[in-house]
């Protein structure tokens, strides 16, 4: 009986052992992997950061290096007086905020109909949404640009906006969050006496919130970096958006000073981090709040 004891021990005791080094292992694998992400999005972006204070004989050297021998910070003064940037950025602003804007209205109104709205052939639609994602955008241009032309909208606010106001991907997103909230939930609130229009904003949307968030911030990011159909449907420099206004930097001869064009693609990235940065703060409330919930 001793020796069956203390057979019993020993394996527990490697069995513990065992599992340590697997955990340990497991964590292991998970900082290399995040180490990983960090080198691959960070070393562009470092060079865009170092190539912004180089002048172009730095850029092209043989020998390059991440840090400048000698901050050039006129290349920004340089890229803002090269083209109406003040403009671009109004521009951007305005389209972002009302792409942006209606994109949420319509994926969460889209995705609460969905899930918690019984209507005929509910399944069906939810199906030609999957379809929708199937599309590449490229595909639908020429449709898209002849309507607003048609509706004489080129050149203008509404006709960048409208063709992306409505995407399949935040509806999907927000309505495979939605199939996960408690149905108690929507029961209490409509007996209170909640319509719709209230349940949505006053539980649904709350309890939502990181997925509604996380459903905001690639909106903004995607309108704010979206070329294509800036380029496309706008006719004038002053309607032209900051990504598009980018290219104007660029000089069909190879001359293109390209510290100037690192330090104006500043100007597009450093506004979304900063709306990142203040936004990613709803997102743990949000699912802290959630765990306390639930």
């Amino acid at each position: 009986m001793r020796d069956i004891a203390l057979s019993t021990s020993s394996d527990q005791r490697t069995t513990a052992t065992n599992r340590r080094v697997w955990q340990v292992t497991q964590r292991a694998l998970g900082y290399m992997a995040m180490i990983a992400v960090i080198l691959i999005i960070g070393i562009p972006v470092a060079w865009v950061l170092s190539g912004a204070l180089k002048t172009n004989r730095e850029i092209f050297s043989t020998t390059p290096q991440l840090l400048p021998l000698n901050p050039n910070f006129d290349n920004f003064g340089k890229a803002w007086r090269a083209a109406p940037f003040d403009r671009f950025y109004l521009n951007s602003f305005i389209t972002t905020l009302l792409g942006a804007g209606a994109e949420i209205i319509m994926a969460v109104t889209t995705a609460y109909a969905l899930v918690f709205v019984r209507f005929p052939k509910r399944d069906w639609v939810f199906v030609l949404l999957l379809l929708a994602l199937m599309v590449p955008e490229e595909v639908v241009l020429v449709p898209n640009y002849l309507t607003i032309a048609g509706w004489r909208m080129v050149n203008t606010y509404p006709g960048i906006v409208l063709p992306g106001a409505s995407i399949a991907f935040g509806t999907f997103l927000l309505r495979q969050y939605f199939r996960t909230l408690p149905l108690e939930l929507i029961d209490a609130a409509r007996v209170d006496g909640a319509g719709h229009l209230r349940t949505l904003l006053s539980v649904v949307v709350p309890v939502a919130a990181p997925a509604v968030a996380t459903t905001a911030l690639l909106s903004i990011t995607a309108k704010w970096n979206e070329y294509l159909w800036p380029l496309l449907i706008t006719t004038t420099e002053d309607m032209r958006t900051l990504p598009v206004g980018i290219s104007r930097l660029l000089d069909q001869e190879g001359n293109t000073e390209w510290g100037v064009v690192m330090a104006a693609t500043l100007f597009v990235i450093v506004p979304v981090m900063l709306i990142f940065l203040y936004a990613q703060r709803f997102v743990v409330d949000g699912i802290a709040a959630g765990a306390v919930k639930g």
